[in-house]
């Protein structure tokens, strides 16, 4: 199924984009949801991680499409984005938010299929893992090459990633579980580190490729040792 979510103030073209994906859905045999925002604030404070695709019209009158698009883009790195407007000058500036194209309205039954067949071929070449994880702040959709380690942090979670650290309300035995088929590994009751950063060990400590270190417990290093020799391996 794919989730899609159209945000524009301007309700009768939401009404005939919608239509126009209906059609779509039935000539292609997919079953799509709709999901309907009439601001960028409305979208950015609602906002679904489970959603694939975004058609944002970049001229609102509360919160513009670039504005929401850069918010989005700290919460999901991967979401498609099509911008919809009126003026190509501003599309173009949409770009530095990697929006996968923008469409000139009015929009055609020919266009929008077009662009679905295209983002659909690309998002299927670039399909990575991610978790979602969620706090006070929102939810955040995390690419597991890009997460470093996690650490306990004031009874919550800490998410290191390449781009930011991330608070995480869920229980490290949950994330354990959860991560432990993608090469990320319990070292230390406080500690799950991503097997494709570990640099070396050298006794209780680990040092990843950033430089940072990490602690090993006693109790867990010949089990972690075991795990890191089997996934070099793999690697050679």
């Amino acid at each position: 199924m794919l989730h899609i979510a159209i945000c524009d103030d301007e309700k009768d073209f939401v009404t005939h984009l919608t239509k126009l994906l209906k059609q779509y859905a039935c000539e292609a045999d997919e079953e799509i949801k709709v999901s309907v925002f009439y601001d960028g604030m409305e979208l950015i404070d609602g906002y679904d991680t489970t959603i694939d695709l975004i058609f944002l019209d970049i001229q609102m009158k509360l919160v513009d499409g670039l504005r929401t698009a850069e918010r989005i883009r700290q919460m999901d790195e991967k979401v498609g984005i099509i911008f919809l407007t009126t003026l190509t000058q501003c599309a173009l500036e949409g770009y530095k938010y990697q929006a996968a194209n923008y469409i000139i309205k009015p929009m055609k039954y020919v266009r929008l299929k077009a662009e679905l067949e295209q983002w659909r071929k690309r998002s299927q070449r670039h399909d990575r893992p991610a978790i979602v994880v969620a706090n006070d702040f929102g939810k955040y959709k995390i690419f597991l090459n890009t997460l470093q380690y996690v650490e306990t942090f004031n009874r919550n979670l800490l998410l290191h990633t390449e781009q930011e650290n991330i608070i995480c309300y869920r229980s490290m035995k949950e994330l354990e579980q959860e991560l432990a088929a993608h090469g990320f590994v319990r070292c230390h009751t406080s500690y799950i580190v991503n097997l494709f950063f570990v640099k070396g060990v050298n006794k209780l400590e680990i040092t990843l490729v950033t430089g940072e270190t990490i602690p090993i417990s006693q109790p867990r290093r010949k089990q972690f040792m075991e795990q890191l020799a089997e996934y070099w391996g793999d690697l050679l």
